[in-house]
């Protein structure tokens, strides 16, 4: 990426969220607890989908890409906060900062399409109960997969090389955690209308067009629901899109939260603030909400933790005996 940068500019400053010293430790404990918590708890339910037959279905195989998702997703921003924080600079450098900004947009898009495609599988399940294994085959499953990465790995990429494009003078310091697009552009010294124009038209195709696919298969699921005659057939039917929609509703109002507080109030610490919500503890409480409402999940997972601590101590007594 450095061969692009025409600017001169070779760094940027990330202000971070606060700039008081005694806050400094504070935040980069709670950071590192909720980093650890969220690796922690979506490896879990990679490996308890992994190893565990009865979750090879397709419902799970999305999950697990999501949980994979939002490991990455994570990790794009927190690590280099922490390693801030812990060195005391707060400077990153125009190729690393490029760099963060495309794998956060590409892990940030990737999160979206999986959860679209999340709500049209519980769409075939619950509307075409006896042709679900016939229409979620392996085959569309794995393509449904690749589409998404193949929309991510483009709109990402679409956006890096606008900002390459971009001119920045002598103020570079960003108002966030993390090299934040829209923070970018508005850093630039020079004409951003087009950068504008493609932002905000990828955020209404890329971000509408999936929010709207979620509640057109919602409709047509709850519509499906209000069909079953015995309140029973509803509960089970609706149980298995609880924790989605929570998912669904938890990310899409929170990022809608950061851009109406990023319009509201321009360069200040208030975004950064408002990103925490859907960069961080999103995919923290992902783990949480799919492993507490679901049966499935809670019970692979006691078989798997419990598998794991039976090896370990199978392996601990044949040390001692040796």
């Amino acid at each position: 990426m450095e061969p692009w940068n025409l600017t001169g500019v070779s760094e940027f400053i990330l202000l971070g969220f606060s700039k008081e010293p005694e806050l400094q430790t504070f935040i980069f404990v709670i950071f590192l607890s909720m980093y650890l918590i969220t690796v922690f708890g979506n490896l879990l339910i990679i490996l308890a989908t992994v190893y565990d037959s009865h979750l090879h279905t397709p419902m799970y195989f999305f999950h697990s890409n999501l949980s994979f998702a939002d490991i990455c997703f994570t990790t794009t921003t927190i690590p280099k906060m922490l390693v801030n924080i812990q060195t005391q600079s707060k400077v990153i450098t125009y190729a690393g900062c490029i760099t963060q900004m495309y794998f956060f947009l590409f892990f940030s898009g990737l999160d979206i399409y999986l959860l679209t495609v999340m709500a049209y599988d519980r769409f075939v399940a619950i509307c075409h109960p006896l042709h679900y294994m016939v229409i979620m085959n392996p085959r569309l499953c794995g393509l449904l997969l690749l589409v998404t990465w193949i929309i991510s790995v483009l709109h990402s990429l679409l956006q890096s090389l606008m900002v390459v494009r971009l001119s920045f003078c002598t103020d570079v310091e960003i108002p966030h955690f993390f090299c934040e697009l829209n923070q970018m552009v508005q850093l630039a010294c020079c004409d951003t209308f087009l950068n504008n124009v493609v932002m905000y038209f990828a955020a209404v195709l890329l971000a509408g067009g999936p929010l709207a696919a979620i509640l057109f298969s919602y409709s047509k699921i709850v519509s499906s629901i209000r069909g079953i005659s015995s309140a029973q057939g509803k509960q089970a039917a609706f149980s298995t899109c609880v924790s989605h929609l929570s998912i669904v509703s938890l990310f899409f109002c929170t990022s809608l939260g950061v851009y109406l507080s990023s319009a509201a109030t321009h360069r200040s610490h208030s975004g950064a603030k408002a990103s925490v919500m859907y960069a961080v503890v999103t995919p923290m409480l992902n783990p949480f909400i799919y492993s507490l409402r679901n049966k499935d999940i809670k019970g692979a997972l006691k078989r798997f933790l419990g598998m794991a601590i039976i090896k370990g101590t199978v392996v601990t007594g044949l040390k001692s005996c040796l």
